[in-house]
């Protein structure tokens, strides 16, 4: 269901759209591909007298990944197709090879504002890199279901990881009865 209307008059002003899709390889790996794009409803003026078109992107940035099946990244690359302040933005790009061997389900939020904060990386590169553990976690759902052992034991991880899926709510109630807690009295 989308948004209900607003009651009020809007003119538009900006816009991000951010995509990300995966890629399961040949080599028995995965890629992650993401990309920011941001761009103005309207027209404006540049400070050199020239006019910047509503629509163009101002900001047009990618990072992939690739992650073996424990979700540790082994490669990562940034590119830009536009950055406001040109190659002042994009000399940063190399540095998120220092994704590589960080994982994306131990503390990866966390451990990538630490390492590209403020003037250590690209603000919009660095909130690409934010979506990417639940990407992973969609992209490898199946995996995840494939055994390894003996698991018939061990709580899904999924499990107390939103609202939906807490113990004593009736999702896991229906699909997860062996890990059902019932509410407690009040």
């Amino acid at each position: 269901m989308p948004l209900p209307l607003s009651p009020h008059k809007r003119n538009p002003l900006h816009n991000r759209a951010i995509n990300v899709h995966s890629f399961e390889r040949d080599d028995g790996l995965w890629d992650l591909e993401a990309e920011l794009i941001d761009d103005k409803s309207y027209s404006f003026d540049k400070r050199d007298g020239s006019i910047f078109p509503a629509g163009k992107p101002f900001h047009h940035m990618h990072l992939r990944i690739t992650i073996d099946r424990s979700y540790t990244i082994l490669a990562a690359q940034a590119v830009y197709d536009a950055a406001p302040y040109g190659e002042n933005c994009t000399t940063i790009a190399p540095a998120y090879q220092e994704l590589v061997g960080m994982n994306l389900l131990k503390s990866f939020r966390q451990a990538v504002k630490e390492r590209f904060a403020r003037t250590k990386g690209c603000s919009h590169i660095t909130e690409l890199a934010g979506v990417l553990p639940t990407v992973a976690l969609q992209s490898m759902a199946n995996e995840r279901h494939k055994p390894e052992g003996d698991q018939t034991d061990k709580r899904p991880f999924q499990l107390e990881g939103c609202h939906a899926l807490r113990l004593d709510g009736p999702v896991v109630e229906e699909f997860y009865p062996q890990w059902y807690v019932a509410p407690k009295s009040a």
